[in-house]
Parts: structure tokens; sequence; C-alpha cells
């Protein structure tokens, strides 16, 4: 059995009031056993899928999911990923942890078709959650909580 852990980190922020530096520590995790799944070998499992996705999506409706899916429009496929997560939500909130692995893979599934949908390379989103490695979850929400409200021209920061 194979557990993987992530060490503890210190990231150097700037505060905004000071610009002095501050060290912001982030408390190590311990991951739940990976067994035999090797974390590499999962992305690649996500990456597969989405060239399969990617390749139906010219096919015909009436044999591939994907193809139907994605000939729906994205509206469609953005509502289907909406259904699925709240699916994975309420298995979440009931306590089954088989159902929530179930419907936690429609969802991934879903995310992909989506992505599919709107020309989204998995690359682009391992980017972006690289580029967020070792932030602290609250400053990196607070740093996006005043873009974007002003990229959507409201004049505020405050979401309705």
């Amino acid at each position: 059995m194979m557990v993987k852990a992530v060490k503890k980190k210190t990231v150097t922020k700037i505060n905004k009031k000071t610009s002095a530096p501050a060290a912001v520590k982030i408390k190590s995790r311990r991951l739940s056993p990976l067994a035999d799944i090797d974390p590499d070998n999962a992305v690649q499992v996500l990456n597969r899928l989405w060239e399969v996705v990617m390749q139906r999506r010219d096919a015909d409706p009436a044999v591939s999911h994907s193809a139907r899916l994605l000939s729906r429009g994205i509206g469609k496929v953005a509502q289907k990923f909406g259904e699925e997560a709240v699916e994975c939500l309420i298995e979440a909130v009931s306590g089954d942890k088989e159902a929530l692995i179930g419907e936690s893979a429609d969802v991934l599934y879903h995310l992909l078709v989506l992505w599919v949908a709107v020309g989204v390379e998995p690359a682009e989103v391992w980017r972006e959650l690289t580029k967020r490695e070792g932030i602290s979850g609250i400053a990196e929400k607070a740093s996006r909580a005043k873009i974007l409200p002003r990229a959507a021209g409201l004049k505020t920061t405050k979401i309705p």
C-alpha cells in the first residue's frame, strides 16, 4: 500500500498594506492510501478519456454518448455537468461512499465533455493547477474575488 503525503511548504506572499514579505505555512496533508494507483497514471487516465471524447465528437450520436452530448450544444453539455455535480453532492451528503465514487467519475467525465465542447485541453487546466500549487486557498480565492466581478463588467467586488 502506497501512502502519499504532502510536506510542509512555505510560500512567500507580499502583504498588500506594508509591501513586506510574509511567509505562509501550509500544513501537511495525508492523502488516502492509493494502493496500486499511481497518481501520475490517474492524470493520464483523464488525459486518455479526454482524447476519447475528442475522437467521438464527430461520431454518430446514435452510437456514442459523447457525440450525442456534444451534438446538443454547450448549454446542454453544461446542464448535464451541473446535474451530475448535484448528484455527486447528494451522495456526499448522504454518506454513501460507493455512490459518491461513481458520481465523482460521472462528474469528471462530464467535465471532460464540457472541456471538449468549449475547446479546453487538459494541459491548460493542469498548468493552472500547477500555478496554484502551494498557494493558500484563502489567498488564491482572495486574489480572484476582485478580478472576476470586474471582468464581468461589475463595478463592485461583491458578488450578488
